[in-house]
């Protein structure tokens, strides 16, 4: 808990920044912001197993002030964290697709939702959270038979 309770959910002014776009998997709602490379967390906290299906959730804090929807809007889901804070998680209302997370009482602090970036190639973690709720069998992963195609 304490180490969540450290991460920032934006990044500084400070080093390069990538222009990154994404939308939703409909492409009804789409967005560019900045974001820098390095800044690519995944988050084993129960919540976001739950809200995403499945064992973490892959997350990179847009720029300050970078944020700019293209097309759409999307719903809101509104929860409080274990923190206490209140977190509004945005999604869209037609296909389900996670976008972004802000909290409320920080409007310019918005965390891009990984699958939702084009650009997600380049992006690769640099942090785990939550360890502690991690699924058991992750490091198991690479050792698992698999097809490069269904």
């Amino acid at each position: 808990m304490a180490v969540a309770a450290k991460l920032s959910v934006h990044v500084g002014e400070g080093g390069d920044a990538m222009r990154i776009d994404g939308a939703c998997h409909c492409g009804t709602i789409r967005f560019e912001a900045e974001v820098e490379e390095g800044e690519v967390h995944l988050c084993h906290c129960t919540d976001c197993q739950s809200l995403t299906g499945t064992a973490f959730r892959t997350s990179v804090p847009a720029r300050r002030g970078t944020l700019r929807f293209t097309a759409g809007e999307p719903k809101v889901y509104v929860k409080t964290a274990a923190n206490g804070r209140h977190l509004a998680q945005h999604f869209c209302s037609t296909c389900g697709s996670p976008l972004m997370v802000r909290y409320e009482d920080d409007p310019d602090g918005w965390s891009l939702r990984w699958g939702a970036i084009r650009q997600r190639d380049a992006l690769q973690p640099s942090l785990s959270i939550w360890l502690h709720s991690a699924a058991p069998w992750l490091d198991r992963i690479p050792d698992l038979p698999g097809h490069d195609r269904d």
